[in-house]
């Protein structure tokens, strides 16, 4: 029986460590309409100074965040660290797509959500882009419970976004 209950469970929610950076790299940039693309370089600059960074399984799935206090140059993270004294930020999650359907995004973040609170954070923040759309990501945040705190262009107006923050108190 207890094998059973094995394959039932999910898989854990375990660090992204070096061992997992080249994954993670693939993964990103499979993503990069969405995430933006990284170079192994970035990416260990990233990872190094994050405030979170979580893969499920070989790498089903991973998550990269920071809080308020991480020297990062995201345009999207100034935008939070200019309305918010302190924050937790989802910078990127990625899924793949033999893992899609399996709640991995969601176990992500409510794992993210949890460090957040550990580590006294109220309000978590994330981004989802709205030119070009993200129709699925909009309600998967809206079904978290994030509310759209604000809008802005980047990059020179190539890319549209929404702002998103999800108050942990409530």
């Amino acid at each position: 029986m207890k094998a059973a209950d094995d394959l039932r469970k999910p898989p854990a929610i375990e660090p992204i460590t070096a061992a997992f950076e080249p994954a993670v790299l693939a993964l990103n940039n499979e993503h990069a309409a969405e995430l933006s693309l990284l170079d192994a370089g970035r990416l260990s600059h990233l990872l190094a100074q994050c405030f979170a960074a979580f893969r499920i399984g070989d790498l089903d799935a991973f998550m990269i965040g920071f809080d308020q206090d991480a020297p990062y140059d995201s345009p999207n993270f100034l935008w939070f660290r200019e309305r918010y004294p302190r924050f937790a930020y989802v910078d990127r999650i990625a899924v793949a797509s033999f893992a899609r359907g399996r709640g991995h995004a969601r176990q992500l973040y409510e794992h993210f959500f949890e460090k957040a609170q550990q580590a006294g954070h109220t309000v978590v923040t994330a981004e989802v882009n709205s030119d070009p759309p993200n129709p699925a990501s909009d309600a998967f945040h809206a079904a978290l419970g994030f509310e759209v705190v604000g809008e802005a262009e980047i990059y020179g107006g190539e890319r549209r976004v929404r702002y998103f923050a999800k108050d942990l108190t409530a």
